[in-house]
């Protein structure tokens, strides 16, 4: 039986303002969406994939506009309703999810409030039903503490448990299409497969209609029952999931299909021991422990992969090393002597050994600032550069990040791509010239021909200035990549560690065991298997 037609898009044309002039971001791309259906749009950073997504609205960004084309929605034209049409649409029958939940969430709220606004608003529940939904919700989510949860503001759950809020939000009026902006990006593997059963639990059992914007390939085949690719604001082809799986027709599609990773040796370890010791840490917020014992080392030249679910203690554990959390038990040593807890008690100069390069550029630039003051302000703050050897050293890291000094030095991180923006945050920490760098979840957000140059642009820089990483993140095929040792953390506790080639060889550990097994294949019919394996009790 023929689903009913919900979204047309006919013609689409989106301009961005530049200067006095407008620079096509869509260029007449069409779209179709049926009740009940997935459609899967991929392709590269700056592609215009969210600009699309945004546009099924009816709505863009600031500084862009809807130069032409048709948008209908369940027969409602978009592009001539009144503003209040469009409001009316929007959290009741148009829902969005965005990448950056932290970017997203009003941080002066609890999450409880924000899920109940839009049903109490729209008239769909009352405070007391939307509540009671929110728990429902937060608990098909496998969010901990579900009746409890919600009364924590954004800042007191980690990144992916605020991801996963933000698509219970969404859901929250059960509307007729929702918009998922990249939702699993900044969650773990074993994280993501809940979302993953959740939103299409979803989509089945009330015949949501679903525009899914990803970069990650194996995800769109669980999700997608067609797939859009797009590059540079125009289709390069459309096609079934089977079909385009099977036989993508353009040279690029193939070129995404392509499978990227870094292929280097693990190093061992340096002859004269780890510039940073974690010593049975155990550390946490108000009266919960978030680490329990935790140990590892990090040594120059070396990558330490830090892995574990969304809640494990894995970023937790960098803010106890630059001492932004100060450890109940236990100590940090910096070259074997201890570093003090606190970090308003460490020396500048140990404040200038340890710098951090953090998941989400968006929020940790500073937009109202030029990257002549986001990159020189630790220049002038650790090594006391001013004038013109202050703009020399910028200049020179942006040289190092591999972005042209002339074109970028006075931009705004607004001006820039993600893959851009995340190359200032490298800049930024390389220009303290530290010997240890934490990178949290660097590359998540980041589409796979991006994720590839800053991944490469990190090892040529540790091989240059015989650095030292801690990269924390969720993302396995990374860890194959870049990592010489790995530690898995579960519950706050490290649960196996070692060389990344014997952590990765089996017998695994158990919880290792489910990491890996929870890694998205390129087969519509993975996540499934691997759901009913669950099910069936068999893992």
């Amino acid at each position: 039986m023929a689903r009913a037609e919900l979204l047309r898009m006919r013609d689409i044309r989106i301009e961005g303002r530049a200067g006095d002039a407008w620079l096509p971001i869509i260029d007449g791309v069409d779209m179709t969406l049926h009740r009940g259906e997935v459609l899967g749009l991929i392709g590269e950073s700056g592609a215009g994939k969210s600009t699309l997504g945004l546009a099924a609205m009816g709505h863009v960004r600031d500084g862009c506009r809807i130069a032409g084309g048709a948008i209908s929605f369940d027969g409602i034209d978009l592009r001539a309703a009144p503003d209040a049409t469009r409001r009316r649409l929007r959290g009741r029958r148009i829902a969005y999810v965005a990448q950056s939940a932290a970017a997203s969430f009003n941080p002066a709220h609890r999450l409880i409030d924000q899920y109940c606004e839009a049903p109490v608003r729209h008239g769909v529940m009352t405070r007391a039903e939307a509540e009671a939904d929110a728990v429902d919700l937060y608990a098909r989510m496998q969010l901990p503490e579900p009746d409890r949860i919600g009364w924590r503001f954004p800042h007191q759950v980690s990144g992916g448990q605020l991801q996963r809020a933000m698509t219970a939000m969404a859901m929250a009026c059960r509307p007729d299409l929702i918009i998922f902006d990249e939702p699993t990006t900044a969650l773990d593997v074993t994280t993501q497969i809940e979302v993953l059963a959740a939103i299409r639990g979803i989509v089945a059992q009330f015949g949501t209609a679903a525009i899914y914007i990803t970069h990650d390939l194996a995800v769109v085949a669980q999700m997608a029952d067609r797939i859009k690719v797009l590059l540079r604001g125009r289709e390069v082809e459309e096609a079934p999931t089977r079909a385009m799986l099977a036989a993508p027709r353009a040279e690029y599609t193939r070129s995404l299909w392509a499978v990227r990773t870094l292929e280097r040796a693990a190093r061992p370890p340096s002859e004269g021991g780890a510039v940073v010791s974690v010593r049975d840490v155990s550390a946490g917020y108000g009266g919960v422990d978030v680490l329990r014992g935790v140990s590892f080392d990090i040594h120059p030249r070396r990558t330490v992969a830090v892995v574990g679910e969304s809640g494990s203690g894995k970023s937790t554990a960098a803010r106890v090393i630059t001492g932004l959390l100060a450890p109940r038990t236990g100590r940090v040593l910096f070259d074997g002597r201890p570093l003090a807890p606190d970090h308003r008690k460490r020396t500048r100069d140990d404040l200038r050994q340890v710098q951090m390069i953090y998941q989400s550029a968006d929020t940790a630039l500073n937009p109202k600032h030029t990257l002549r003051e986001i990159i020189g302000r630790p220049a002038q703050m650790y090594l006391g550069l001013r004038g013109r050897a202050l703009t020399e050293r910028v200049r020179a890291l942006l040289a190092l990040i591999e972005l042209e000094p002339d074109a970028h030095i006075d931009r705004r991180p607004s001006e820039l791509s993600g893959g851009q923006k995340q190359r200032v945050g490298i800049a930024r920490a390389l220009a303290a010239e530290p010997r240890v760098i934490l990178c949290d979840e660097v590359t998540s957000a980041l589409d796979q021909i991006v994720q590839e140059g800053i991944l490469r642009l990190l090892d040529r820089l540790q091989g240059e200035f015989d650095l030292a990483y801690m990269f924390i993140t969720h993302d396995l095929a990374t860890v194959r990549a870049i990592a010489d040792s790995v530690v898995v953390m579960q519950h706050g506790a490290v649960v196996e560690a070692g060389p990344r080639d014997a952590v990765f060889a089996p017998p695994h550990a158990p919880y290792t065991a489910r990491l890996l097994a929870s890694v998205p294949e390129m087969d519509p019919d993975w996540l499934g298997r691997l759901l009913d394996r669950r099910d069936a009790g068999q893992g």
